[in-house]
């Protein structure tokens, strides 16, 4: 069984800053490949960003240089540092983890930026 757990969504001017938290807990490994995806009103779920098992990371071409993936295997807690925030990042965020030959997702945190 594994958990995760959104935090650190909220409502922030354009050029803000925001930083969302995923806490983790279950049946986890730091070599389990984890990821941000967030899902627009009308929209499809989209990748953000994702971190590999050796800490390789990739994003989506919209937030690169503005968004920093991170995680602290210690505190089993996957981190989004969101930088220069625009009103089209507007969304829920999810966190996902792939463990146990699947993927799991939390319940998402609400980003609003108002322009």
């Amino acid at each position: 069984q594994v958990q995760l757990v959104e935090s650190g969504g909220g409502s922030v001017q354009a050029g803000g800053s925001l930083r969302l938290s995923c806490a983790a807990s279950g049946t986890i490994f730091s070599v389990n490949p984890m990821g941000w995806y967030r899902q627009a009103p009308g929209k499809q779920r989209e990748l953000v960003a994702r971190i590999g098992s050796g800490g390789s990371t990739n994003y989506a071409d919209s937030v690169k240089d503005r968004f920093t993936i991170s995680r602290d295997n210690a505190k089993n807690t996957l981190y989004l540092q969101m930088h220069s925030l625009n009103p089209e990042d507007t969304a829920v965020y999810y966190c996902n983890i792939a463990t146990l030959g699947r993927y799991y997702w939390g319940q998402g945190t609400q980003v609003t930026v108002a322009s």
